[in-house]
């Protein structure tokens, strides 16, 4: 059965939403021994075929990737076009896969989550745009992901995993990492910031580093 009537069976059914998951590059490896980094990461949208994702580290075109979401599980297949924040990905499912993601699909899209309490003194948001930049204190930048973010801290994910007590800015906010995370690292502010303008100041320029 082709991809174009495998779609149609499902009638093209589609979430379009912000869930976060994480991801692995596999090929990135220098060596069979090492560690594969895994990434948080953002579905946009997603379809029985395809799917698009924010990320920290955009793959490219042809590579191979394997994601996993709470509510779809583990997904695997090519990228099929980088973009400017993350990639599009062809998904590597049989029939009876596809039509079990279509299920989990047309559920997610029908069903109400009910939204557990945040107990913490600060509330956690998911950023409309995670993508900024990591300045550390030596001026380095690098591309990072916001998995959400508080007006007391944030959590980030990155290609680079600076240890516990380094001094750096996520865009234009000043802080220290203070843990270890399964997809990135925590990072408290040096001050609690005003919750408004609070995603703009996360898009910022750091003007510099406290070290």
């Amino acid at each position: 059965m082709s991809v174009l009537s495998d779609v149609r069976r499902h009638d093209d059914v589609r979430y379009i939403g912000a869930l976060t998951g994480c991801y692995t590059l596999a090929e990135r490896r220098e060596t069979a021994q090492d560690a594969v980094p895994v990434y948080a990461c953002r579905l946009c949208s997603i379809s029985p075929v395809q799917a698009v994702i924010v990320a920290p580290v955009i793959a490219q075109q042809a590579e191979p990737v394997s994601m996993h979401f709470q509510d779809f599980g583990v997904l695997r297949g090519p990228v099929v076009r980088p973009t400017r924040t993350g990639f599009v990905l062809d998904l590597e499912l049989d029939d009876a896969e596809r039509a079990k993601l279509a299920a989990k699909i047309r559920w997610k899209k029908n069903s109400g989550r009910s939204q557990l309490i945040d107990k913490r003194e600060f509330k956690r948001v998911l950023p409309r745009h995670p993508r900024t930049v990591m300045t550390m204190a030596d001026g380095s930048m690098t591309p990072c992901f916001v998995i959400d973010i508080s007006q007391s801290g944030a959590a980030v994910s990155s290609s680079i995993l600076p240890a516990k007590g380094t001094p750096l800015a996520i865009g234009g906010l000043l802080g220290r990492v203070v843990r270890r995370l399964d997809v990135g690292f925590a990072v408290e502010f040096i001050a609690v910031q005003p919750l408004e303008g609070l995603e703009a100041r996360m898009a910022m320029h750091s003007p510099g580093l406290v070290t």
